[in-house]
Parts: structure tokens; sequence; C-alpha cells
């Protein structure tokens, strides 16, 4: 009853007032949820012991005589005694009972008269009146009120296109309006979508779901749950850290013909049933429409308005507002979804002709030709566009097939990475058909893999890139088998499928394939990247330089550059690729070229923590951050310290399979969103997520996940468990040869040694640390340095510690990154390396994060150096909902003090007040309440 509340206690309200109406009638269109009010109305009332009875009457009722009454009748009946079914002048009920069912009216509304009055004050809910026979219902307006008493009320509902003052119903209006009250059903607006999907999922809705739902339902709820439903089957919603998305390129699912929103589709008769099947194509070309279904169907021009009237008769069509002073505007389906559903019922014969027609009417229109009369879509731009793409694809070698090719190209292209879904990789897959020089279509094919990858789509992306290296097309190139080559490796990767990875990497794959040799280096190259094996990588490039370097393809040779460039920053040598972000070469690729690989130049440098580096880059490519793909933004947005943002990219990104980078670290999403998680109190969701990403020891270094599970280890009090991860995380790079990340794994086992007080072994971290960060040269590992150097020697050198910590001060402000900074602070101002307000400094910025855990520590700080808490009521608010995110996260007693840093008894005595404070009777209510964002 999402979005019906209002209706549903007008109606309880009428009814239970003894001076209201005698008739409630409630009217809507199919799907609108009439039935289910009403059933609400007759539940509400038998729950508070009102006597009420529910009926509905189906299609075909209305040629039974008298059978709406006659059922009134029994069923009043069924409840009472013999003695009460005798009339006052002493004639049994059943003798009424056998008149009317000779058809005698009269005798029948006697019946029912005599049943309502020994019935006493009782509500009659009848559903679908509409299909109630007529007799029925002159019996229902002729009832003597008098004698039935004001109790008995009448409840119905029926089709907007019944009117209270249809006959029947006339005895219920009289001329002053007191005796009847309408209630109409309006559609949902977007707040009430986004209701009902938060109660039917149990999250929150993301805006992009709500969007589509609204779009495509315009807010019925009958076709919402079929949508729904059917989405739900399909595996369509996903639900992410409690907000529910949409998934990327989710068609219009197939609908059950028991929907009831599509009740009138069923009672189409002809021409109906073929001017909507028609229209569900052609309605956007407006008043051409009508002209275009006849000469694709045969009708003629009056059948053709015949099917239009019929079809906006029964609410299924509308009339479009009239433009540019035409005689009619044209006509649109009244919910979106219908045309959707009836296009998907039409034969493929049968929309290739009429997609066909629409094509050409829009090309005669661009074209100006003589003669030609103007078809403007009725839709705006891009959606205009989008339409004309799927009629060519639908079209397919009935039109031109150079304009067709020409046309599906440009707009995929326009519409690159599509993350919307919007049909990108269906017009790239039509355009591919319709090209019949060999010369083209290894180009066009090699778009079709990169647009399947690009739109989220890895299996496709996979089988059509492994399809055409088995079998390469004639007079496919050898940079377009390589582009394919390198699709096929990176997809692969996504799917963590990392025995075929293993398998690409080895030279006898390669061999087996009639591929040039050229091939074979590129994809090799890409898969030993994929799995982390950068020297391998390393050497493999080094070795056959004379086979890819001398290519005069503009794309292959960049691109392998890239991969050589970062895979000397990953084993140390970062001199390439510094030089490279200032490179004049890459303005000289083409445009999408040098986005792509601007954009892994990007995340590469948000992966080293280096925002100013990133915005320097930007400035210099001249793009806007907004530009950056999601995972981009996601890094840029954890760095800039706007967790918020961050978190929304980074639910969306998981949720949607998205969950891809073209950095080195595979896996920083998964661990960062961990770190902001465990900052916020989600300690075993942080753990999760963490266990969720791993994909084995045969892909790629898991070094930054190592990273993330020792800190959430760390905070549970798992200190040796926490320095097992990291040594485990250290010993897998050094396996590999690998460099770049792993300062953050010696900086975090130095303080983890130093805390324990083996000074022996901190230092020695230390010292790797230091070697490390000379040759990474980052200032990221500087810092790490600085804050692991004052750790090791408070004790030995605290001179020289508190002088590392006012340089990681000064280092961190510099850097601009707010959680970064709060926590160097904290560090200096709890070591005596600058004065205790830096801890008020330190507060401010974790709040701007929401790092409610660390705000809770640093309060402990202030109140130990005698400094005030800003804020002292909403500090205790704080304090309090951390309290409770800990237990919705399972947390025992013990748990939630080791994490708070204090004894049981205290977390024992704050929980008992939060339960005092909230009203809440446990700890399970607590849970329910902070997962159902109720607390």
């Amino acid at each position: 009853m999402v979005g019906r509340e209002s209706e549903l206690d007008a109606i309880h309200g009428l009814l239970s007032d003894p001076d209201g109406p005698r008739l409630v009638y409630v009217r809507g269109e199919p799907g609108a949820g009439r039935s289910s009010l009403l059933r609400a109305v007759h539940g509400r009332l038998r729950a508070e012991g009102t006597g009420a009875l529910f009926l509905a009457c189906v299609p075909g009722d209305e040629h039974h005589p008298l059978l709406l009454a006659l059922r009134l009748i029994t069923t009043l009946l069924k409840p009472q005694s013999g003695t009460a079914q005798q009339q006052s002048d002493g004639r049994p009920v059943a003798d009424l009972m056998s008149a009317a069912e000779k058809g005698d009216r009269t005798a029948a509304a006697e019946a029912l008269t005599a049943a309502l009055t020994h019935c006493g004050p009782t509500v009659l809910v009848v559903d679908d009146i509409e299909h109630g026979d007529a007799d029925s219902l002159t019996v229902l307006g002729e009832l003597d009120a008098a004698r039935i008493g004001p109790g008995v009320r009448l409840v119905v509902s029926a089709g907007r296109s019944v009117k209270p003052h249809a006959p029947g119903l006339a005895g219920y209006r009289p001329a002053d309006g007191t005796v009847v009250r309408t209630i109409d059903l309006p559609r949902l607006l977007p707040h009430d979508i986004a209701t009902a999907l938060a109660r039917r999922f149990r999250a929150s809705p993301e805006d992009a779901l709500v969007r589509r739902t609204h779009e495509l339902t315009q807010g019925v709820p009958g076709a919402m749950d079929a949508l729904l439903t059917a989405w739900t089957r399909q595996d369509a919603i996903r639900v992410v850290g409690g907000h529910a998305f949409l998934a990327v390129g989710v068609p219009v699912p197939a609908l059950p013909d028991s929907a009831p929103f599509l009740a009138p589709l069923h009672r189409l008769g002809e021409p109906g049933r073929t001017v909507a099947g028609a229209l569900s194509v052609l309605w956007p070309l407006g008043p051409r429409a009508p002209q275009l279904i006849a000469s694709s169907t045969g009708l003629s021009d009056a059948s053709v308005a015949e099917g239009v009237h019929d079809l906006t008769e029964a609410g299924i069509i509308e009339e479009l507002p009239r433009r540019d002073g035409a005689a009619a505007g044209g006509w649109a389906f009244r919910v979106p979804l219908t045309a959707r559903v009836v296009e998907a019922r039409l034969g493929p014969l049968e929309r290739s002709r009429l997609s066909a027609a629409a094509v050409e009417a829009l090309w005669n229109t661009a074209e100006g030709g003589s003669g030609a009369r103007r078809v403007a879509v009725a839709l705006p731009q891009p959606h205009a566009d989008f339409y004309l793409a799927d009629r060519i694809a639908d079209a397919g070698p009935l039109v031109d097939r150079d304009r067709a090719v020409a046309e599906l190209t440009a707009i995929a292209e326009r519409e690159w990475p599509d993350f919307g879904g919007r049909g990108m990789l269906r017009w790239f897959r039509a355009a591919a058909r319709l090209i019949e020089d060999p010369a083209a279509r290894g180009p066009a094919l090699l778009r079709n893999a990169r647009a399947a990858y690009a739109s989220g789509d890895y299996p496709a992306a996979r089988s059509i890139a492994e399809s055409l290296l088995r079998t390469p097309p004639d007079g496919v190139t050898v940079p377009v088998l390589q582009g394919i080559a390198g699709v096929l490796a990176s997809a692969t990767a996504v799917e963590k499928d990392w025995a075929f990875l293993k398998r690409m990497a080895a030279a006898r794959w390669w061999d087996r394939l009639p591929l040039p040799a050229g091939v074979a280096v590129g994809g090799r190259a890409v898969a030993l990247c994929q799995l982390g094996r950068w020297r391998e990588a390393l050497d493999l490039l080094e070795g056959t330089e004379s086979v890819w370097h001398t290519t005069t393809d503009e794309r292959v040779v960049p691109t392998l550059e890239a991969y050589r460039v970062v895979g000397e920053l990953m084993v140390g040598r970062p001199e390439l690729f510094t030089r490279s972000l200032t490179s004049p070469e890459l303005l000289e690729l083409p445009p999408d070229l040098r986005y792509v690989l601007t954009v892994v130049q990007c995340e590469q440098l948000l992966c080293s923590c280096d925002l100013q580096g990133v915005r320097a880059l930007l400035s210099d490519r001249g793009l806007a951050p907004e530009a950056l793909p999601p995972y981009s933004l996601f890094l840029w947005h954890h760095l800039e310290g706007r967790w918020d943002e961050a978190l929304k990219h980074a639910r969306w990104l998981l949720a949607t399979g998205q969950a891809l980078s073209s950095a080195t670290d595979g896996y920083p999403l998964a661990a960062r969103t961990a770190a902001i998680l465990l900052a916020r109190g989600g300690v075993n969701n942080a753990h999760r997520l963490i266990t969720d990403a791993r994909g084995g020891p045969d892909g790629p270094l898991e070094h930054s996940l190592d990273s993330a599970e020792a800190e959430v280890l760390r905070t549970l009090g798992d200190l040796s468990g926490a320095a097992e991860s990291l040594r485990r995380g250290l010993g897998a790079a050094n396996a590999r040869g690998h460099v770049f990340g792993t300062d953050e794994l010696w900086a975090a086992l130095a303080d983890l040694h130093a805390e324990a007080g083996r000074t022996g072994e901190a230092a020695a971290c230390l010292k790797r640390l230091q070697k490390v960060a000379e040759q990474l040269g980052s200032d990221r590992s500087r810092l790490l340095c600085l804050l692991a150097s004052a750790k090791v020697r408070r004790q030995d050198d605290p001179g020289r510690a508190r002088r590392d910590l006012r340089e990681a001060v000064e280092l961190a402000r510099s850097r601009s990154q707010p959680f970064e900074t709060a926590v160097t602070l904290s560090a200096a101002a709890g070591n005596g390396a600058g004065p205790a307000t830096l801890l008020h400094e330190a507060y401010e910025l974790f709040q701007r994060t929401g790092s409610a855990l660390w705000r809770f520590h640093t309060r402990t700080a202030l109140r130990e150096a005698g400094l005030p808490v800003p804020g002292r009521k909403e500090a205790t608010a704080e304090s309090e909902h951390l309290l409770a995110t800990l237990i919705a996260e399972g947390l025992t007693n013990r748990q939630v003090a080791t994490v708070l840093r204090l004894s049981e008894k205290a977390v024992a005595d704050r929980i008992s007040r939060l339960l005092a404070r909230t009203g809440l009777r446990s700890r399970t209510e607590v849970v329910t309440a902070v997962l159902t964002q109720d607390y």
C-alpha cells in the first residue's frame, strides 16, 4: 500500500463517520492498485471488529443478470441463524432468492434488503464493479435506505471510465452529493516510488533506479510491481551497503499476461491489436504515425483511425500535445512499459518492416527532399538519437547499409562508454552485421569487443574477442588483432579467471592460434600485467621490442609503452612514469586513446595518494575531474575527504560489477572502501568486503587488501593476526620483485613492532621502508617514513622523533588530504611535537570525512590533555551512534571495549544508557534500528 496511505486513511475515516457517505466510490486506471486498496480497507475493518464483506467481479459477470445481487445475498446470509432468515412478513428469504433467480428484480431487491436488515451494520466491499451486471447495479441503486439503516455502507471500485452516475449507481448520488464520495487514485510520484522501492528491497534506492522505474511505469503501481518482480527474477536489482541499484544495461523484461495493468490489452480486438503493435514502434513520429501504420500494415486509414480510437477509449494511449500548428500531436502509450511489452511481442519481420518505415521517414526529413513531409520525433535529445539507432538496428538490411552503419557508429560513439546501458553495444553490433567490406569489418568487430568491455558486459567482451582471435576474419590487421587480444586479457582479469589468464600468458597458447607473431607479444604482455607479474612482462616487452615497437599503428606502441612505463614503476623505477606525465607525444594520439591513457595515469597517481599530481595532470590535459570514470572519481573523492561521495561511487561500482581499475593495484576499491567503513565503525563489514574481494594466489598481488585487513585486525586487538597479514603481503610482493605499495605495509609493520616494544624488529622495518621510499621517491612514502621514524625513535631519540613529526605535519598540510592530515596531527600532538590544540584541528578534519571512530579517540585524547570537547551534546549523540553501529556490526561487549579502548563495564554502562534514552529494549532492536536507518 505504499503511496496509498492517505486514500486508505480517508476511506476509513468516511466509513467510521456515522454521518459519512453511504457509497465510497474508488476509481483508478488498470494497475492503479484499486484491488489492493479495497482489500486493505476490508482487512482493516475486520481487524477492528466491523462487519465487512468482500466480493470481486470478474469479466463475464455482466452477462449474468442479478449475479452480483445473488452473490451478495448468499454471502450475507451465510453466518445468519435459521430464525434470522425470515422477513418481518414471514416470507422465507429462500423464496425471495428463488424469485430472484428467475430474474425478478423486485424480489432480488427485497431479498437483499432483508439480508442487510438482519445483518446489521455492514460494509459491502465490491471490487471491479464495472464487470457487475446491470440488473444488480440497479438493485443496489434502488435499495430502501430507510429500511436497511445508516449502518450499511458500500465501497466499490471501478476503472476511471465508469462514472459514479452510471446506470444503477444513480440512487447513491443525490443532487447535494452528500451520500456518495468519489476517490480517484493518482499515479505515484517519484518520492512515492522511492519509498516503495525502499520497503520492497529493504534498502535505500539509488536515483538511477528510481528514475528508470518512473520512466517505464509513470507511477502506476501494477506496472511497478510487474517490472520489479521481473527485474528481481533476473537478478537485476543489486543491494550493496544498504543501497539498491539497477545493474548496468538491464533490458526491459518480458512480463506475464497476468499483470493487472495489461488487462485492457487482452480485451482488444481488431484493428486495435494491429494498431497497438505498430504504434509501439512508430509512436515517436507523432502525427505521421497513422499514415506509416497504414502503409506498413495494409490497414485502411479508416481502420487505423478506428484502432487509435479503441486504444484511446481503453485508456492504453493518449493524444500528445499539438506542435507547430499540426492538426494532431500524435499518440503515446499512457504507460511506456506497455509499449515495450507490445513491441516485444512483435515478430522479427514485422518489427523490421515497421522500423524501416520509421528510418526512411526520418531520413527523408533530414534530406529535406521535395514533397517530403516533415517528421518531428516526439522525444528530446539524446533520446531522439537513441530512437533512430534502435530503429536502424531493427530494420537491418531493409535500409541503406552504408548510411545505417555510419549513423549507428556515430550515435554509439557519442554514447561511449554508456554506463547507463542505453544501447551502445547493440548499435555497434548492428553496424558490424551490416558491413560488407572485409577491410572495414575488422575495426568494427574490435569496436564491438571494446564496447562490451567499456559497458561492463565482460562475458560478451570475452566471447567476442576470443572468437575473433581463434577465427580471424579476412582483412583484419595486426593492430586490430592486438587490440582484441588486450580486450580478452582485460575482461578475463575482471572476471578473475586466473587459470585462463595464465594460459594466455604462456607462448604455447598463442602458438595454436592462426595469428601473426606481433599479436602474441601484445596479448601475452597484457595477460602478465593483469596477473601482476610485472617483471616477466617487462622482460617480454624488452626482449621483443623489435617486434612491437616498429609497427606504424598509432595505438599499439603507445599502449604497450604505457604498460612498460607502469611496470617500471611497479618494480621501483619510477623515472619513466614521471617523464610520461609531461610527454608531448601523448597529445598527438587519437582523442579516445589519449583519454584512456590519461585515465591510466590519473588512477596510478591516485593509487599513489598523489592528489596534487592528479590535479596538475588534469589541468595540463584540459580535463575536469567530472570527466573521469566512476572508479577514478571514487579514488579522487577518497583522497579529498569527500567520503560520502566516495561511498556512493563505491556502492555503484560494486553493485553493477564495474569494480575494475586501470591502475596496477587491482584492489584499491575494496581496500579504501574498507578503510572508510572501519573509520566509521563498520568493523565487520570492512572485513567481509576485504575477504570477498580476494581473488586467490594466482591473481594479482593483494598487498593493499593485506594492509587494510591488518588495520581491521589491529582495531579488534588481534595484533599477531595483523602482523601476519602484513608479512603475507610483503612476502608475496618480494617473490615477484614488486616494490610499489609495499611502503604502506612496512610502515604498518614498523608501527606494530614499536607499539609492542620490539625495537629491533621495528628498526629493521623502518630501514626497509626507507629503502622503498628512496626507490619510489613519492611524498606519500616520505610521509610514512617520517611517521614511522618518530614512532620507532620516540624512546631512544625523542628529539629526532619530534623533528620528524613536525616535518610530517608540514608535509601533510601541503598535500591537502583531510584524513591523512588529521592522522598526522594526532600523532604529532600525542608525542609532544606540537601544541595539544592540534587535536582540535584533527577533530574537525575527522568530522569532514565522517570518521566517527577516530573522532571518538580524539575526544578521549582531548580530555586527557585537559582540553574542552567542542559541541558536548553533539559529541554525546555521535558516541551513542558509534556504539549502536558497533552493536549492529555484531561485536560482543568485549570486542566493542577493544575497539573503543574502554573497559567492558564502561561499555555495558554505555549500552544501558543507550537503551534507556532511545526506548529500545535490546541489542536486537538496536541492530534493527541501525540497519533500517531508523536509529
